[in-house]
């Protein structure tokens, strides 16, 4: 008898508390969706760009073909094989039409070096895939062309970028200290590959 007494009176308590709860949940509610909607625009944005997926993207003109990609290569958490295939075409030996898969070091690279000088600007591509006759060639025709040269290997690209001295790409890419980094400025581009980190 006096459990349920007990059990009346704390349900009878409850009930009483439960408007003035519901009211404080909504108005709790209410307050912070109206701190929100006060939320200056920069304080929104950013909240947005920190929910976007981050994103890799390169640019490129073919000097040879005169030919232009620009594509998204990378993209939550992953290559993407279109934009990957897209950029492979436009890289391909100009001489021959063979294509190969660039490896995808080298784009990673390339987007590193793009945002060590600042820049959006599309990479000029003197020379990316080699088929090994196109390089056989090459070589026997200039000695400083490697006989096993890393472009047969899809692993490395000779650029240029508009408005950037080549002294400035050479001295950002050694920053880097990834990959090997030649400089050319008689032929006016400088060559990035894959393998260990080197210069010359």
């Amino acid at each position: 008898m006096i459990r349920s007494l007990f059990n009346q009176a704390n349900s009878s308590e409850l009930s009483e508390q439960q408007p003035e709860l519901s009211r404080r949940r909504f108005l709790r509610a209410g307050l912070g969706a109206c701190a929100v909607l006060a939320l200056p625009m920069g304080a929104s944005t950013a909240h947005a760009a920190i929910r976007r997926p981050f994103e890799k993207k390169l640019s490129f003109l073919n000097l040879h073909t005169g030919e232009r990609t620009q594509a998204t290569f990378w993209a939550n958490g992953r290559y993407i094989p279109e934009s990957m295939r897209a950029i492979n075409y436009v890289l391909r030996d100009h001489r021959t039409g063979d294509r190969r898969p660039i490896d995808p070091q080298l784009f990673d690279l390339l987007y590193l070096l793009q945002h060590k000088l600042g820049t959006k600007q599309e990479f000029h591509v003197i020379s990316a895939y080699r088929s090994p006759a196109t390089n056989a060639k090459l070589a026997a025709q200039n000695g400083g062309v490697a006989k096993n040269s890393m472009h047969t290997h899809g692993k490395a690209i000779d650029i240029r970028l508009p408005g950037r001295k080549l002294s400035d790409i050479r001295a950002a890419a050694m920053s880097l200290q990834m990959g090997g980094v030649g400089y050319y400025p008689s032929s006016n581009f400088v060559h990035l590959d894959t393998g260990n980190f080197r210069y010359w």
